[in-house]
């Protein structure tokens, strides 16, 4: 019995729960772009007294609150739109009385009641009273009955068994809107992740809205066909999944070749700031003021810059027309007879290149674009889980076969072709299937290629060509000489040849585009390349059938070395003497720098010479002196100790000597070295 009253109660407040009626607006133009968003154009009648109601993801919220714009058709104005609390149901739920958990018994619910005044129907009648309290009657852990002890009207105190009560209503209209406002979010909490956009609008009788904005979905995919041939014929498929909620009912689609910058903005979350402590003027010190600084502004309003060109006046806003004349196809496909393109890069009236702003006073906005559009001339339909391939595209271009080789691990290069776009069309990139002579030849990939450029394309693997590689590098030549504030810099060059020889062993001619990588500080010095890259050269060559060809690419590498010239040896400089890549004036400055550090090594190797004689001398007279006062303390050796002292006076006119030459020696030193300074900081050549 308590499972059953539990029930009967929950649907009678759930039934006096039902939200206001809402009336939903159906898709009616999609653009697909390449970086994973959507802009959406939903349009739909709302009749008189209803509000209109769309449901996105949450995590799509952000964008949503970004980009809506709500226009009204019939003459009314827009007075709102509001959306569901990104708060998660128990932050909605802890702000009531009371709480409903998972099979949460009757006694419960009316224990957290204590005061409210509730009837409780029984067979004999109504009974009405406050809530004391509640509770559950267990024995042997199983639940006997529920009981409910309330004062009544009359001022007696009374308890009721819950199990024989047919159903209660509470009496207080404020606790009752409660319990129902509850209920209404446990019940849209079952959609998960599904928030509702509630737009209400002005005026009487039935509303014609339209509806536009951006939001997250997935990318669609180019799938080309390529035959090749006298006249080369490329088709092109867009892929398109309809990854939403909302089934697409004969919308009108376009997808878009180009990634716009997009980016989340945290609007769906609550921001708090911090307030600053406000004094009146009177109670504190004056402080300094900080000026962002200004850009100058032409006489127009614009821009003024080397780099930046004026921006012109916005124009007016078109005047609104009718869905159907509003947008203008930019493909129009009937099967069998092919397919015909415009480009609409900023046509005002072209195919959502124009998004008008809403129906809201003090607010208008547009939006231009320069992106390539491609839109459907007949409604598609594809079901939400479903997806589609749309032709796009079917037009003649222009391409040339070749080989390419790229030294990419394989002495074979690949078949290619040159395509150059003469579509006057944006192709956005994607993979291509390759058709030669009526039958597949391979696949390959492209980048998105702009209307008059052009792409190799390599779909195959050539086993009717090798090719082999030889490398050699050069000696290393100094290419110019220069000096200032003492430091010589000298530029070295290093030329390397990589050698091509090519074998073509079918018996037919062959063009081969030869794709060599560039190497960090090399120059191609010949051939020179038929065309570069930004991480490569390409040379072509034309190969006999059944022929060889040979190819050799020269390139340079040169780097700059500086060296101190006060550091440098005599002979290293006097090797840069005679390097022909030396000015005369280089020579001469040189040559007077070289001629000081070899007088200056000449004075040092004089004066260490001195010096060890003078260090020997000094040793023997310390030993002839240690040998005099020896031989005086023995009789008879008077002729021994003359001969001594003889040898140390001669010691001591030659140490003499020394000194004076030493001491001359030292000053040339100086000298040269002051003069070998001047000289090196004077050169400048």
């Amino acid at each position: 019995m308590q499972t059953r009253n539990s029930i009967v109660v929950t649907v009678l407040f759930a039934l006096t729960a039902q939200p206001a009626l809402s009336s939903d607006i159906p898709v009616k133009q999609v653009v697909l772009y390449k970086h994973g968003i959507a802009f959406f154009e939903r349009e739909g009648s709302v009749p008189a007294g209803e509000e209109a109601r769309l449901d996105f993801k949450s995590t799509d919220m952000n964008d949503i609150l970004k980009s809506l714009t709500v226009n009204e058709e019939g003459g009314g104005h827009i007075s709102g739109v509001r959306y569901d609390s990104n708060e998660s149901l128990d932050q909605q739920l802890s702000t009531y009385p009371f709480k409903l958990g998972d099979q949460e018994r009757l006694s419960t619910l009316l224990d957290g009641m204590k005061g409210a005044h509730i009837e409780l129907k029984y067979g004999d009648g109504p009974i009405k009273g406050q809530i004391i309290g509640a509770r559950s009657i267990e024995a042997d852990k199983k639940i006997v009955r529920e009981q409910i002890t309330l004062l009544l009207d009359s001022g007696d105190v009374a308890n009721y068994n819950l199990d024989t009560v047919t159903s209660l209503r509470l009496l207080d209209p404020r606790l009752q809107e409660q319990l129902k406002q509850y209920l209404r979010a446990v019940a849209q909490s079952r959609a998960k992740d599904i928030r509702s956009v509630y737009i209400d609008s002005s005026g009487t009788g039935t509303r014609e809205l339209r509806v536009s904005y951006i939001s997250p979905t997935a990318i669609w995919k180019s799938s080309y066909r390529l035959t090749l041939g006298a006249a080369s014929m490329l088709e092109g498929w867009a892929i398109v999944d309809n990854t939403t909620a909302d089934d697409w009912n004969n919308v009108k689609l376009a997808v878009v070749s180009g990634r716009p910058i997009s980016f989340i903005s945290l609007l769906d979350t609550p921001r708090y700031g911090q307030r600053q402590v406000a004094e009146l003027p009177e109670d504190r010190a004056a402080g300094p003021v900080v000026y962002a600084g200004g850009m100058e502004a032409s006489v127009d309003g614009g821009v003024i810059g080397d780099s930046l060109a004026r921006v012109p006046p916005a124009a007016p806003p078109p005047p609104q027309q009718a869905p159907a004349a509003r947008r203008k196809s930019a493909l129009n496909y009937v099967p069998g007879a092919g397919l015909t393109l415009q480009h609409q890069p900023q046509d005002t009236n072209g195919f959502f290149t124009k998004t008008q702003p809403s129906s809201v006073e003090g607010a208008t906005g547009e939006t231009l674009g320069e992106l390539f559009e491609y839109s459907f001339a007949t409604p598609i339909t594809i079901k939400k889980n479903q997806s589609a391939m749309l032709p796009f595209l079917q037009d003649k271009v222009e391409a040339r076969k070749l080989l390419i080789y790229n030294n990419s691990g394989s002495e074979h290069p690949v078949n290619a072709a040159e395509i150059s776009n003469s579509t006057g069309k944006t192709l956005d990139g994607g993979p291509i299937t390759v058709y030669d002579g009526g039958a597949y030849a391979g696949e390959a990939l492209v980048e998105t290629l702009k209307a008059g450029d052009k792409r190799l394309i390599g779909y195959a693997v050539d086993y009717g060509t090798r090719i082999t590689e030889e490398y050699g590098s050069g000696q290393q030549n100094i290419r110019e000489i220069h000096a200032n504030n003492g430091l010589l810099h000298i530029r070295y060059s290093e030329r390397d040849t990589r050698t091509y020889t090519v074998h073509n062993v079918d018996a037919k001619p062959k063009t081969l585009i030869v794709e060599q990588a560039d190497q960090s500080g090399y120059t191609v010095l010949s051939p020179k390349p038929s065309e570069r890259t930004a991480k490569a050269d390409r040379f072509e060559l034309k190969v006999a059938a059944n022929g060889n060809q040979i190819l050799k690419v020269d390139q340079e590498h040169v780097t700059f070395d500086a060296v101190s010239v006060s550091d440098a040896a005599p002979n290293w400089i006097v090797s840069v003497l005679v390097n022909k890549e030396l000015s005369e004036r280089g020579k001469t400055q040189l040559q007077a720098v070289s001629d000081a550090k070899q007088h200056l090594v000449e004075t040092n190797s004089a004066l260490a010479d001195a010096r060890s004689q003078s260090e020997d001398l000094t040793r023997d007279q310390t030993r002839l002196r240690q040998n005099i006062d020896s031989l005086n303390r023995v009789k008879g050796q008077e002729d021994l100790v003359r001969k001594y002292s003889g040898q140390l006076s001669d010691n001591e006119a030659q140490l003499s000597k020394l000194r004076d030459q030493m001491r001359d020696l030292e000053q040339r030193k100086a000298t040269l070295e002051k003069q070998q300074r001047e000289l090196i900081q004077k050169l400048d050549f």
